[in-house]
């Protein structure tokens, strides 16, 4: 009988580890992911905004050797990230690839102009810069017309501040969710063991002497736990960077160690503080009120 109890508590006391262990890896595996995002908003933010292009088509007329100054004065630009001369027929070729079928045979002629593409760089695309710098190219006498996708360049500087805005609030709310969901695990924890709490106080243990045994093995706990999220954050982070590479998440060494360490800090201060008041709040009952 006494080994069949001795074995119950063992597999209870197991359970319950294993519950906070799992908590704590799962909250704070979900907190890594929601820092990555945070971390990397203005990286995925800044690939999307320098895919757009602005089309300098220049005139019939307009000499050799004034395309290739234009081109490299806009090469060697602030703005620019990449400038790349395309002539008529390459842009028929690609336009004929685009539709499905050579539409020059069927106009018998090419109604292109050549142009040059002008990729920005992330910190100049918003609609008053890009207008400025349509405005500026347009100035050339040998420049027809300078297009780009005005309401998409509107469209995604609206959409970017505001998810950079709603993803710092998910940010603050999960934090608290995650420190919620580890106290209460812990504390659960914890609430099993709080008439053995109560048996020592009463043959004179203190406080400090109570309390040390059950933050330890939190702490212990935390870090089991911060170990798992952190094999779990770096998982989704390898697979994530093979998939999209474009993104260059594993590029910031130095980013990313600060995101982990800070992960496997968090987990360790959220469970001594919440162990130490836990304990603290049984210390504090009265032996009848244990039972409530």
């Amino acid at each position: 009988m006494s080994n069949y109890f001795e074995r119950y508590q063992r597999r209870k006391l197991i359970s319950s580890y294993f519950s906070v262990v799992l908590s704590i890896g799962l909250v704070l595996f979900l907190l890594g992911v929601l820092g990555l995002l945070v971390l990397n908003t203005k990286k995925m933010a800044d690939h999307f905004k320098e895919q757009i292009t602005i089309s300098v088509f220049l005139k019939e007329n307009a000499k050799e050797v004034e395309v290739d100054q234009l081109q490299k004065s806009l090469a060697m630009a602030e703005y620019t990230k990449t400038a790349t001369y395309v002539s008529k027929e390459d842009a028929a070729e690609q336009h004929s690839e685009e539709i499905g079928e050579n539409f020059i045979d069927f106009l018998g002629y090419n109604p292109l102009k050549n142009s040059i593409d002008v990729q920005l760089n992330a910190d100049f695309v918003s609609p008053g810069q890009i207008a400025e710098i349509a405005a500026e190219i347009s100035k050339k006498g040998y420049v027809d017309e300078v297009s780009y996708d005005e309401p998409l360049v509107g469209l995604l500087s609206d959409n970017v501040k505001k998810i950079s805005f709603w993803i710092l609030v998910a940010s603050a709310i999960f934090t608290l969710i995650a420190v919620l969901l580890i106290n209460s695990s812990i504390r659960l924890s914890i609430y099993s063991k709080r008439f053995i709490i109560k048996t020592m106080q009463m043959v004179g243990a203190t406080k400090i002497f109570i309390r040390r045994p059950f933050i330890w093995a939190n702490i212990k706990l935390g870090m089991l736990g911060s170990v798992i999220a952190l094999l779990a954050l770096g998982g989704v982070l390898f697979y994530l960077d093979k998939n999209f590479p474009e993104l260059l998440l594993l590029q910031d060494a130095m980013v990313l160690t600060l995101l982990f360490m800070g992960v496997f800090v968090l987990g360790l201060l959220i469970s001594l503080i919440s162990t130490y008041f836990a304990t603290q709040r049984f210390l504090n009952l009265r032996t009848d009120e244990l039972y409530y």
